[in-house]
């Protein structure tokens, strides 16, 4: 059995914003994320999915510190046995740490300079976070850019001069450089055409089973995540509603929100029908959400209880987890033990 590298614990993130109509009031605050809690596997590809503005991109920019978690913890595991909060390290010891856990962007237009060359970007991690020769930083750009398919003789070219998929392999090869344990892929291929798209796509399952990396897979296009993903992280307005291993998930959705975005999914084959599941009502506000189970207003399963209780994220079946009332009920019916809450 894999070994944890991560856990995530009560993680939280608020945003302050003003009013407009109040030029001179006091702040408020949204929670953008809420009580995100799961555990990743060494070796793994855990997807987490949503709606746009559920909160994918500022979870994995606050677990690689692109940005401060309001409060929580990401318990990171390193190589040799420690357990460190990766919030709160600081200097020689988040130098130490920190290039075991690197990020893609999904824009690979604007996340790389424009006026650096790619032999600069690529290199610049390396030269960051190790004291090597010029020879030496020289031989590893010239080797990562291999494996990731880039032309060693274009290394001297800027980023202006590349098509989005080759711009795409030069910010991999960036997060790779330094040797991670961990990559947190934020929507890493939906800005490049679906051919390119899959060379991505395989060019990141060769190289994790090359270098035993971990990814965190944000993304919305389902097709992919269930092409890539050993499990599934579903987000629905700042919380984590569903999380189960991929083949369950999509053969199974336990909560109604991921059963509608199940019911989305493209079917290649046009002779075969789905039902679509389309959810009434608008998405609701992040800065006044409803009071119980935020998903009620556009749930057709609701009972009182979601009006009035917010459900926990727990196991509804052997590895499978659900933050939903009616999916509770329905394990409780045919199962023998209690649904047990993910700490």
């Amino acid at each position: 059995m894999s070994k944890p590298i991560l856990d995530i614990i009560n993680l939280n993130k608020d945003f302050k914003v003003k009013s407009q109509k109040a030029l001179f009031a006091k702040p408020s605050s949204v929670q953008v994320l809420s009580d995100i809690s799961f555990e990743l596997l060494e070796g793994e590809t855990l997807s987490i999915v949503g709606e746009s503005g559920c909160g994918k991109t500022t979870l994995g920019r606050c677990i690689v510190r692109g940005m401060n978690a309001s409060s929580g913890e990401v318990i990171y595991h390193t190589e040799g046995g420690e357990r460190v909060d990766f919030l709160k390290l600081k200097g020689k010891e988040s130098k130490r740490l920190r290039k075991d856990i690197q990020m893609i962007f999904q824009d690979p237009y604007s996340s790389l300079s424009p006026r650096m060359s790619v032999y600069d970007i690529i290199s610049e991690p390396l030269i960051a976070n190790f004291k090597l020769k010029k020879s030496e930083v020289e031989e590893k750009v010239a080797a990562i850019a291999e494996k990731t398919g880039l032309n060693v003789s274009y290394l001297k070219r800027y980023p202006h001069a590349f098509s989005g998929g080759q711009r795409q392999r030069i910010a991999i090869a960036r997060a790779l450089i330094t040797q991670p344990r961990l990559i947190v892929c934020d929507e890493a291929v939906s800005a490049l055409d679906v051919s390119i798209q899959a060379q991505i796509i395989n060019l990141l399952k060769d190289l994790q089973e090359q270098f035993q990396i971990t990814y965190i897979f944000i993304s919305h296009d389902l097709s992919i995540v269930q092409n890539i993903s050993d499990r599934v992280a579903v987000m629905h307005l700042g919380r984590i509603v569903e999380l189960a291993a991929v083949d369950s998930l999509f053969s199974q959705p336990k909560h109604p929100y991921t059963e509608a975005l199940m019911s989305a999914v493209p079917q290649p084959d046009p002779d075969q029908k789905k039902d679509r599941i389309i959810l009434d009502g608008e998405v609701p506000n992040p800065a006044n959400p409803p009071s119980g189970c935020h998903f009620h207003p556009r749930c057709s399963y609701k009972t009182d209880k979601c009006l009035q209780e917010a459900p926990q994220l727990r196991q509804v079946e052997e590895n499978h987890y659900a933050a939903c009332h009616y999916a509770e009920q329905l394990n409780l019916r045919g199962a023998k033990n209690e649904p047990g809450i993910i700490a």
